[in-house]
């Protein structure tokens, strides 16, 4: 587990992007943190760090964007809309979690279906700006 605090949202894409560096296809990260902790915020800095100057939606309305780089497709889910965890498949997780990296924030709305085997980032409001906890990559 490493624990990181962000002051700023220039400190939120550095911990993203340094994420991205050790991630590989088929890993799966989820991101919780409650409304406006900067889990999409977060998700912008690792998806430019591979992809700058792309512009990065949140999904919220979508529930999915998806973006090729030269090392893996990158999937960013937003969940927080499912009603039932079965409505992940109808947007294609299994694909997702095979073919490339997965960003999903609100993965608790997912229940069973997020795989057992994920790296998680928790994004909680702190004293001095957000504490970012990331479990699940050595």
């Amino acid at each position: 587990m490493t624990i990181y605090i962000a002051q700023t949202e220039q400190d939120t894409f550095r911990i993203a992007a340094n994420l991205a560096t050790r991630v590989k296809r088929g890993d799966v990260i989820a991101l919780y943190g409650t409304l406006g902790m900067g889990k999409t915020v977060f998700c912008r800095g690792f998806i430019n760090s591979l992809l700058p100057k792309t512009e990065v939606p949140s999904p919220t309305f979508t529930l999915l964007q998806t973006y090729d780089t030269d090392k893996f497709p990158i999937y960013h889910f937003d969940m927080y809309r499912l009603k039932s965890p079965e409505e992940a498949y109808e947007i294609g997780v299994e694909d997702a979690f095979s073919d490339g990296v997965s960003l999903i924030e609100w993965p608790e709305k997912m229940g069973r279906i997020l795989p057992k085997k994920h790296i998680s980032v928790t994004i909680e409001a702190d004293n001095e700006g957000r504490k970012i906890t990331i479990e699940g990559i050595s």
